[in-house]
């Protein structure tokens, strides 16, 4: 490895060992697909280059809500509900998501939000 690449090694290195970096990224990445942080800094290394680290992290905070929504989705079990049962509408799934989506981004925790999301469905199903 030549000192070029020695340097570009540990510009990438900095980048992804960054608080928010770590914090965001790596450290609930690597949990989920149960590899070490070391690991899958390296896979991080390997796929990206710079000007694609230096711009990915504004990009994975946007796409959080979509995430958050797709999660809520599954675990609300609106892909029974809405999308195969037809007991509740799209725009009724989406409007409960999108509340719950927004207040887990302002801080409350998954599980209450979800507990709630899911007292909401409840409600629209006895109606």
């Amino acid at each position: 490895m030549d000192e070029d690449d020695k340097l570009l090694e540990t510009m990438k290195l900095r980048i992804l060992q960054s608080f928010r970096w770590r914090e965001d990224v790596v450290n609930p990445l690597a949990k989920e697909l149960e590899i070490s942080n070391e690991m899958f800094e390296k896979i991080l290394m390997n796929h990206l280059d710079m000007s694609s680290l230096e711009a990915l992290h504004a990009t994975l905070e946007s796409a959080k809500p979509q995430c958050l929504s797709e999660k809520l989705h599954a675990d609300l079990r609106f892909c029974w509900l809405c999308d195969v049962m037809e007991l509740l509408t799209i725009e009724e799934a989406n409007r409960i998501k999108l509340s719950l989506v927004k207040e887990i981004i302002d801080g409350k925790d998954y599980d209450m939000a979800l507990k709630d999301g899911k007292k909401q469905v409840l409600d629209l199903l006895l109606m």
